[in-house]
């Protein structure tokens, strides 16, 4: 039997997906780790980074283990690129409907999947998704994209918000630094993503290795849509590429550019102080929504000066799904009380 979730359809009959999270089981796939996760904590939409969809909103956060990609600067490499098998002792195994309770009380207006692959844990979303649509929650993720036409239907069933990373612009690249062998899916998948849902775009740059993609990629998510977000991040590589040097600030900017002539809302951060964390209205080119860059994605809301989404000295629109979601700074319960 071949696993669907993702484009390597790992041959279960090998004992395992890639990812180590689906087996086969009496003619089935079986999630072997259902309803485990790494992580249930409150943050900022920006600091995710969503930046087009509930501007200031409290996000309930979450992730599991595993991944279908082996990259080597990955992050969250100790528990992204591990078997979850190995992880047993630091998960946390939390019933769906406990989980959204959770989300509830600790104020969130939404819950995001972060840290890994969602496509690794879709079963399990998929219960947290009925339990969060009786509550009007809605559900956002970031994912990785390699992900089969079956799955991105599902995402689209479960996330009303994605972001998607597109980590450089050709097979070559997506070879030697994540492992799997072609781009194809993951760019029909933005394709498909952009048609269903909101849609954000992320691109972690390595200086020398993908900084001289960034304009084919710009010009890509302009000939898709003009209005999706994207997000050029000064990658910081853990993992295998700990001795990587940082990319350099300004360069990174300048290879930014020309492509700003293509898209609107182009963002460089992941480093302290950013000056490009601002969205300025595509018509008159004033500031509509100010942040604050704290570095490593800890991005916050400022100043939203669009009301009703719309540019106070113009009238144009700004691309956002919903509106300003004010921060509820109400004291929270416990968490441990509501597991």
């Amino acid at each position: 039997m071949k696993c669907h979730f993702c484009e390597r359809r790992c041959d279960l009959a090998d004992g395992r997906s890639f990812c180590g999270n689906f087996a086969e089981e009496n003619g089935k796939i079986k999630e072997r780790w259902p309803d485990q996760w790494c992580t249930y904590s409150p943050s900022r939409i920006e600091s995710v980074p969503f930046y087009h969809a509930y501007p200031g909103s409290r996000s309930m956060i979450i992730g599991t283990a595993g991944c279908n990609f082996r990259c080597r600067y990955c992050s969250y490499g100790f528990i992204a690129c591990k078997d979850p098998a190995q992880l047993q002792d630091v998960m946390y195994t939390i019933a769906p409907e406990k989980l959204v309770a959770m989300a509830k009380k600790m104020g969130c207006h939404n819950i995001v999947f972060n840290v890994n692959e969602p496509a690794v844990s879709l079963p399990s979303l998929q219960r947290v998704k009925k339990y969060a649509e009786k509550q009007d929650i809605p559900m956002g993720c970031l994912t990785n994209g390699y992900i089969t036409p079956e799955a991105t239907q599902m995402m689209a069933e479960i996330f009303s918000f994605v972001h998607i990373g597109l980590k450089g612009f050709s097979d070559a690249f997506y070879k030697e630094f994540v492992g799997i062998p072609h781009i194809a899916p993951i760019l029909r998948n933005i394709e498909t993503f952009s048609r269903t849902c909101h849609v954000e775009i992320a691109s972690p740059v390595i200086e020398d290795v993908n900084d001289h993609e960034l304009f084919d990629i710009a010009r890509f998510i302009h000939d898709i849509r003009q209005d999706i977000p994207w997000h050029v991040f000064r990658l910081l590589p853990e993992h295998n590429m700990k001795q990587s040097v940082y990319p350099n600030i300004d360069r990174m900017n300048q290879a930014l550019e020309t492509s700003r002539s293509l898209l609107p809302y182009i963002y460089f951060h992941n480093f302290v102080g950013s000056r490009w964390v601002n969205t300025l209205c595509p018509g008159c080119g004033e500031v509509v929504i100010k942040r604050f860059s704290l570095g490593c994605s800890g991005d916050r809301l400022d100043a939203f000066l669009a009301p009703d989404n719309t540019c106070t000295c113009c009238g144009t629109a700004i691309s956002m799904l919903g509106t300003r979601v004010g921060w509820n700074d109400k004291q929270t319960t416990v968490w441990e009380s509501v597991i």
